[in-house]
């Protein structure tokens, strides 16, 4: 019988769920457990693990518990400050307390200046703040603080998307579900409103860790690069759909070489055809078959690549599996956006590049080495 996945809930909710505690504590009602109605109109029951006044408000803690959802927040605790204004618009204003990051780069969707708390935990806290008091529009300040935010941030994206100082408070809803692939993939795509939103319109995608490394060490501009993971077909559609003019795909010749085969979900349980790929495009080259057969023998295509280079083609194999993959991604695309490869070792040498590539690169100021 197939698990049955828990649920949770997100630390946008474990805030919504402080500040009614606090409000029901200082209305003299039972806090220790919380009714919410998240976004979406599920219910959620969240315990609430203190409820104590300060000098500067009242002040609730909640544990984040994520379900079976492999959540880096999971288990910390989301604090927050409640405190009501005088002669203030009555409005709920949201502040960052230790561990909440900052917004400093346009293109997400807060302000430049504003605490990264998104808009849906926004609109969840207001909605308690309604249960309890009877309106949304009432003077009041909110802080929250993760204090954990502070190094769970350097695990997040949050420094390349620009927001600086600690996590984000996040959550559509309010309800963390076991993390779909879809809710990944979609996690991804705000480094390219960010890049788009700094004045780039040819990007540049890295699937991973050697890529970004390499092409940063090339001078390349990392408020242009784009993290994809394994979902570069996915991220190609995202930047085609925000009208991206250029993308030059940067990275191992173990990950490009699956594009230039046309496949764009690259995980390795998922697609796994790098030798064969490179093996095809040798044979097509003139590699002997005695040598096509010891590529497809190979462990790694680092290995594949001695052999290539032993029969003098390297450089020819690897220049066409580049052009390949801009043209399969193209052609994926149907002509909406121009595509450039680059495929490099994981020291950083340049395999194989097409032209396309060498444009998008020279126009974003790269220093390839000689």
């Amino acid at each position: 019988m197939e698990k049955k996945l828990r649920s949770g809930y997100t630390t946008g909710a474990c805030a919504a769920a402080g500040v009614k505690a606090a409000l029901l504590y200082e209305a003299g009602e039972s806090w220790q457990v919380v009714e919410l109605t998240a976004l979406d109109g599920t219910k959620l029951t969240i315990p609430v693990k203190d409820v104590r006044e300060t000098d500067d408000g009242l002040q609730a803690e909640v544990v984040k518990f994520s379900g079976d959802d492999p959540d880096i927040t999971n288990g910390v605790s989301v604090f927050t400050l409640t405190r009501h204004l005088t002669g203030q618009k009555p409005e709920v204003i949201f502040k960052a307390g230790k561990g909440i990051g900052m917004v400093t780069k346009p293109g997400l969707s807060l302000p430049v200046g504003e605490p990264s708390i998104n808009p849906g935990p926004r609109q969840l806290i207001r909605n308690a703040v309604a249960d309890v008091l009877g309106r949304e529009d009432v003077p009041l300040e909110v802080t929250i603080s993760i204090p954990a935010g502070v190094e769970l941030a350097r695990q997040t994206l949050n420094p390349i998307l620009g927001v600086e100082g600690g996590i984000s408070v996040i959550g559509t809803t309010g309800v963390l579900r076991p993390m779909s692939e879809e809710g990944f993939k979609n996690s991804l795509v705000p480094q390219i409103d960010v890049a788009r939103a700094a004045g780039f319109r040819e990007l540049i995608f890295v699937p991973g860790k050697i890529g970004e490394r390499i092409a940063t060490a090339w001078k390349l501009p990392q408020e242009a690069m784009v993290q994809t993971s394994n979902f570069i077909g996915f991220m190609l559609d995202a930047a085609a759909e925000r009208q991206i003019d250029k993308v030059l795909l940067f990275g191992h010749i173990g990950k490009l070489s699956k594009v230039a085969a046309g496949v764009f979900y690259t995980h390795n349980r998922i697609a796994d055809g790098r030798l064969e790929t490179m093996a095809a495009y040798a044979a097509a080259a003139g590699l002997s078959q005695d040598k096509v057969k010891e590529l497809l023998a190979a462990n790694t295509t680092e290995d594949a690549l001695v052999i290539l280079e032993q029969a003098g083609l390297k450089e020819t194999v690897c220049r066409t599996l580049a052009m390949r993959a801009s043209a399969r991604a193209e052609r994926y695309l149907f002509g909406k956006m121009k595509v450039g490869t680059v495929m490099v070792t994981l020291t950083g040498e340049l395999l194989g590049m097409d032209d396309t590539a060498r444009e998008i690169g020279e126009a974003l100021g790269w220093k390839i080495p000689e």
